[in-house]
């Protein structure tokens, strides 16, 4: 208890100043609350506005696929290089060490795998997210899909409503069938439709009038790395991404399937934060390479 005895009157009180009214650095956010902004101020580094998201939830559908055998092998040594870090809660919480200290981006959503029809998902308990510390929680959305679209978009909305009471940021993943166009105006409609949900940030993939979709949707967006590319090219889709509105990548496959990891993820770090160009990139990924990074 304070010393009741030694109360003293307030002098500087700064009536020369105007009261700090500090915007927020992440578009569509300013009016969430603080428990959330601080989240997304985790995931998107404050100096650049930007993020590398290190994805290696692949496994929750495909199993043990190619680069992620073993992800104490796999995905540990490269997490340091990562803004984020997105994986089913399971993984986390038996191979990721909690002294790593780096934002989890949670894949929160599950219920069917590559043997059968996907996206028949449901959402997992918010409780979880917050023991595991989740700085966000992921959700897929399968706009035009007959079967799941509507099931989907709810997991999103109840994912939303749970995420508020516990100022968790909510990231809505835009999946794509084999029978929908991969095109702006489907990318568009499937982002929107996740904002417009409630999603803080959205997780769609690149395409041809990019810019569109990211100035079509009043939050940030990240890409997917998809495919596998060679380094050049997955280093060129990153530039060409954030050369058109994006707020960062999402990569996995296009990370952890290089011959270089480690060199990788950083080459696609000085694309995103350093504003290198692809070219520039690739001679710092065969430098770190040399280096025997």
């Amino acid at each position: 208890m304070a010393d009741l005895d030694d109360i003293r009157d307030g002098k500087d009180f700064g009536l020369d100043k105007p009261v700090q009214t500090e915007g927020y650095f992440l578009k569509g956010c300013s009016h969430l609350d603080w428990g959330t902004k601080d989240r997304l101020s985790r995931i998107f580094r404050p100096d650049t506005g930007r993020t590398v998201m290190l994805a290696f939830d692949h496994g929750f559908i495909m199993g043990p696929t190619s680069g992620l055998e073993r992800v104490d092998l796999n995905i540990v040594p490269i997490a340091q290089y990562a803004d984020c870090l997105m994986g089913c809660r399971g993984m986390i919480r038996a191979a990721i060490p909690p002294t790593l200290n780096k934002p989890i981006c949670l894949r929160a959503d599950a219920g069917s795998s590559i043997l059968t029809e996907l996206n028949h998902n449901v959402v997992i308990d918010i409780d979880d997210a917050v023991r595991l510390n989740a700085s966000a929680i992921a959700v897929m959305v399968a706009v035009g899909d007959p079967a799941t679209e509507a099931g989907t978009i709810a997991n999103l909305y109840h994912a939303v409503d749970i995420g508020q009471k516990s100022g968790v940021p909510v990231l809505g993943v835009t999946a794509v069938g084999k029978d929908m166009a991969r095109d702006a105006t489907y990318f568009s409609l499937a982002s929107r439709i996740c904002a417009e949900n409630g999603a803080n940030v959205v997780k769609t993939y690149f395409c041809e009038g990019f810019e569109k979709v990211t100035a079509s949707c009043p939050v940030p967006i990240v890409i997917a790395g998809g495919k596998k590319l060679p380094e050049l090219e997955a280093l060129e889709l990153a530039w060409k991404a954030i050369d058109q509105g994006a707020a960062g990548v999402d990569m996995g496959r296009n990370v952890f399937q290089s011959d270089h990891p480690a060199a990788m993820i950083q080459a696609v770090s000085g694309v995103v934060h350093d504003g290198l160009t692809p070219e520039q990139a690739l001679e710092l990924f065969d430098t770190l390479k040399a280096d025997g990074v």
